[in-house]
């Protein structure tokens, strides 16, 4: 079982709080009228109480109160399967996740302006498939392609510098794992977007270009970062920066923005560059290219792994709150007589 909206389900402690509130009011009546009248008036006053009916009016109170708060907290199980169809091309988004990308030219860095860029072309995309690769010295598909934007976005919120264990940059190894991640038989309907600051370390990167686009991928580009560059800061685990990142000659690495390298990558295939910018209106222009785009029919199954189910402690808090209103505490007739004689057998003992 699941709960859609688990931060209710704090609220279950104030239930036996509750049932002892009600416990007590009970036996603090019973107390005082035993406190103000003799017993054999107490019965004939009382006589037509039923303290049975009484605990279970507490028991449904309660029950109302417990089934009410499951309720809003949304029970969710069993699975259910959905076939969506769409119209659109198959957009895979390159990550760039070298440790260049914890510069700081950028507010508040590259990678979480990158990240930012990522998560607001997703939120345009309408029908497309889209796809998450996560690059540094080899790229690693982390979400192959979906429709389901909301996992696509799960993955993008765990990406970071040193999710891709090997370091360095290699935009050939991020272009080239993209074009396999493709459909090999399409020559078409195929969009590689590179969120970069452009640094290649590896080189190759004319090789993956022509092959990507004999295989019909158009790729487009965004620059992260400025042309001036930034030092690489080494944080510990507070966040504090502890030293710049130097090369081996112990000089401190300056990362710069290579848009040379990004421009010719893209219009080599057909897209276009684009620097990030803080009102990220490239991302617009991106997504209108996109729709302009020949479409093809697009068939996935999404997996709804849980279903509301909260019709049925909400039915049970409503039976409660019935009950509780349909059931008093006055005894039957015949019940009100027989405690009636059992408080006069009691007085004429002498009990």
């Amino acid at each position: 079982m699941h709960f859609a909206r688990p931060q209710y389900l704090t609220v279950l402690w104030a239930i036996p709080v509750l049932a002892a509130f009600f416990l007590w009011s009970l036996r603090r009546r019973r107390r005082r009228l035993e406190a103000f009248i003799s017993p054999p008036l107490a019965g004939r006053l009382a006589g037509e109480f039923s303290r049975p009916k009484a605990l279970g009016r507490v028991l449904l109170f309660t029950g109302f109160f417990a089934f009410s708060i499951l309720a809003l907290a949304r029970p969710q199980w069993g699975s259910r399967m959905d076939t969506v169809q769409r119209q659109g091309v198959d957009l895979i988004v390159a990550l760039d996740t070298s440790y260049s990308m914890n510069a700081e030219d950028v507010a508040p860095s590259r990678m979480a302006k990158a990240k930012s860029e990522v998560r607001g072309l997703i939120e345009r995309l309408k029908g497309d498939r889209v796809g998450l690769l996560a690059f540094a010295g080899t790229a690693v598909v982390q979400c192959p392609l979906t429709l389901d934007y909301g996992a696509a976005e799960l993955f993008l919120d765990v990406a970071n510098t040193g999710i891709v264990p090997e370091p360095g940059t290699s935009l050939a190894a991020a272009i080239q794992t993209a074009t396999a991640a493709f459909i090999a038989k399409e020559k078409k309907y195929k969009v590689l977007v590179i969120f970069t600051d452009g640094e290649d370390l590896e080189g190759e990167v004319r090789a993956a270009v022509e092959k990507a686009k004999a295989t019909g991928v158009i790729i487009y580009t965004v620059g992260i970062g400025s042309v001036e560059g930034k030092p690489i800061p080494i944080r510990n685990e507070k966040g504090d920066i502890l030293e710049y990142r130097k090369d081996p000659q112990g000089q401190v690495v300056v990362s710069k923005l290579d848009e040379r390298a990004l421009t010719e990558i893209a219009s080599e295939t057909g897209g276009r560059y684009f620097r990030a910018t803080t009102s990220e209106n490239e991302l617009d222009q991106i997504e209108d290219d996109v729709s302009h785009m020949e479409k093809k029919q697009l068939e996935t199954r999404l997996y709804q792994n849980f279903e509301d189910r909260f019709q049925y402690p909400l039915a049970v808090a409503v039976f409660c709150l019935a009950a509780t209103a349909w059931i008093t505490e006055r005894r039957r007739p015949g019940g009100a007589l027989l405690a009636r004689l059992y408080s006069r057998t009691r007085a004429t003992r002498g009990e």
